[in-house]
């Protein structure tokens, strides 16, 4: 069984990567909400994103799921010194789909809701890179157990992370509505992915600085010989990504290619972060293998993953599918 820790490792990897591509051009909307002017563009944003927006958050259940199941002692980790921002997290998702609801039948109160539903997308937002840069740069775990404080999680590396993740989904959030919107809306989010992605570059080049003079074991990771050679190739393909997607915001023909341009940026990134990580779940402190839950546990989790799976997955292309197409004046989900 020596196997299935990894297999975990698999999922539970793949399910944060579709949660953060899935919710994170949602977020992203509402990040740009508050730049829309116009109750007409900004309930065409909403519309492009409400028959879908919640089934994107079932991909960070099952992450957290997973988690607690199959590594729990990772889980207890990461909940104690992370507690504070994922309850911020929690708390932002909760104002922002309730925005959702309340939205289109409010009249006098509807600035209200615009204000929850941007407000908590981009706190949801900046908390997830808080978080993601806190397990990048470490946690003090003192005998399989968080000993650290409160606000550990608290740095200026944390708030670097925090705002490149920020910026990240304003890029995913604008090249999707480029796909999903026309006219005038579509033309003011080619300009504004234009603005977002030198911005999301830098930040890109500024984490990946940054993070191999967090751990010793990181910069070793990536800068000896022969591992040089290999990795370098992975700046190099985000280098190219970066001037395909320059170039199809540019020339404006291809309404679908910014967005799966950002998603290779995302990719890409989210390789970077493995290959630095790895083989630690709770980096520089617990692997993965002595994180794992027992082994008749995991199996049993993975038996009701297989059989859930399918459905997760059907359920969420059937909706794409059905809600594909432009949005437009009039039209949309309610």
């Amino acid at each position: 069984m020596t196997w299935l820790p990894l297999i975990w490792v698999i999922i539970i990897a793949v399910g944060v990567v579709i949660y953060v591509l899935l919710d994170g051009f949602d977020l992203g909307i509402g990040i740009l909400f508050a730049f829309s002017r116009g109750h007409t563009h900004r309930d065409l944003m909403m519309n492009s994103v409400a028959p879908v927006w919640d089934g994107n958050e079932t991909w960070l259940v099952l992450g957290g799921a997973g988690l607690l199941a199959a590594f729990p002692k990772a889980y207890a980790i990461l909940l104690s010194g992370l507690y504070v921002p994922i309850m911020l997290m929690l708390t932002a998702l909760i104002f922002r789909g309730v925005s959702f609801e309340f939205r289109f039948k409010a009249h006098k109160s509807r600035f209200l809701w615009d204000i929850a539903f941007s407000a908590g997308s981009f706190l949801a937002a900046f908390c997830q890179g808080m978080t993601l840069g806190a397990v990048i740069q470490g946690l003090n775990v003192v005998d399989g157990h968080y000993a650290g404080g409160n606000y550990d999680w608290l740095s200026p590396f944390t708030l670097l992370t925090g705002a490149a993740v920020v910026v990240g989904y304003a890029l995913l959030g604008s090249t999707w509505l480029i796909m999903k919107t026309e006219g005038d809306l579509q033309a003011r989010n080619y300009r504004a992915a234009q603005r977002i992605l030198p911005v999301m570059l830098l930040a890109i080049v500024a984490v990946s600085l940054w993070t191999p003079f967090l751990q010793p074991a990181i910069k070793e990771r990536w800068f000896s010989l022969p591992n040089f050679y290999y990795l370098s190739q992975i700046p190099f393909i985000t280098f190219l990504v970066a001037v395909g997607t320059w170039y199809t915001l540019k020339r404006a023909r291809y309404p679908h290619a910014p967005f799966l341009c950002s998603i290779g940026l995302f990719l890409l990134s989210y390789i970077g972060l493995i290959i630095s990580i790895w083989p630690y779940i709770v980096p520089r402190a617990l692997t993965y293998r002595e994180a794992a839950s027992p082994a008749s546990s995991q199996l049993f989790v993975l038996v009701g993953f297989i059989v859930v799976a399918p459905f997760l997955l059907g359920y969420t292309i059937m909706g794409y599918r059905i809600f594909s197409g432009k949005v437009r004046a009039g039209e949309g989900y309610h």
